[in-house]
This record gives C-alpha cells, structure tokens and sequence, in this order.
C-alpha cells in the first residue's frame, strides 16, 4: 500500500512539472516567433528587461573584476553599461543569434509548443530553463511574471549577444 501512496505521489509531481513546462512552452514559443519575426511588441511583452539588466551589470561587474586593475571601474560603470546594454542587446534581432544557436532560422517552422516543452527544464526556485539538450545546461531562464512566462536569464556570455 505504502508503495502505490509513493508511486501515486510520483506520478503527481511529475504531472506537475509537465504541466508547469507546457505552460511556459506557449509563451517561449511566442517569444520565439517575436524573434524571428522582429515583432518589438510580442518580444516586450516575453521579456523581463529590469532582470536582464540585472544580469548584464552582475556580468559585467564579474568580467570587469577579473582583472584587478578594472574590477572598481567596472563596478562603478557596471549600472550604466547595463541600462545602456539592456537597451541595445534586449532586442529581437540580437536574440535572433541566440535562437540560431538552438536551430531557428528565420527560415525555420518554429515547433508548437509540445515540442518546445520537451527542451525545458523545471527549477526548483519555479521557473524554467530552456536547454540545447535533454539534461544539458541551461542557457535561456524563464520567470512567470504576472500570468507571463517571461525571459528573464541568459547564461550565455555577453560575448554572444551582438546587435
């Protein structure tokens, strides 16, 4: 009895990160056809930019204090470069790249969504992460935000986001 209890709790959770996964999957895919479409409208709404520009400036602070004669310099730049670097690289046509990366050319058919959810990975803080690979890295973070999965993370270098 004991073991069908644990098997039906299994069964439940797994349920759940399905469920969680085809969600976010509806509106990665709709950030992806803002992308290849260039649809600034669809792509504002699929991105968080404040949580962007967080990354970027923690990512420049982290390059910057690589090399001790900098480190200062780039903290004290860092929110600037960030704000600047938010409204430069969080475009459409700069994800283009990204999106090239995981096969997505603007000649692409972008797969549905039951497809998309296949190359997501639930988190355990609740959001989601699109991998290259079944159990690979993940390179694109998404957080719901008011009913929205949004972007929110790239783990990708900074070096790979090019206007």
């Amino acid at each position: 009895m004991r073991a069908i209890v644990l098997g039906m709790a299994a069964l439940a959770l797994t349920g759940c990160a399905t469920g969680k996964k085809l969600d976010a999957a509806g509106d990665v895919h709709a950030l992806l056809l803002s992308i290849r479409d260039n649809d600034q409208a669809a792509f504002d709404a699929h991105v968080d930019r404040a949580a962007l520009k967080r990354e970027i400036q923690a990512k420049l602070v982290a390059e910057g204090g690589k090399d001790q004669r900098f480190g200062g310099l780039a903290a004290a730049l860092a929110p600037s470069l960030a704000e600047l670097a938010g409204e430069t690289l969080v475009q459409p046509q700069v994800f283009r790249l990204v999106a090239e990366r995981y096969g997505y050319t603007p000649r692409t058919k972008i797969p549905g969504p039951v497809a998309i959810s296949s190359a997501l990975k639930p988190l355990p803080d609740g959001r989601v992460c699109a991998t290259r690979e079944k159990d690979g890295p993940c390179l694109l973070t998404f957080t719901k935000v008011e009913g929205t999965w949004k972007l929110t993370g790239f783990e990708g270098g900074l070096s790979e986001l090019r206007i």
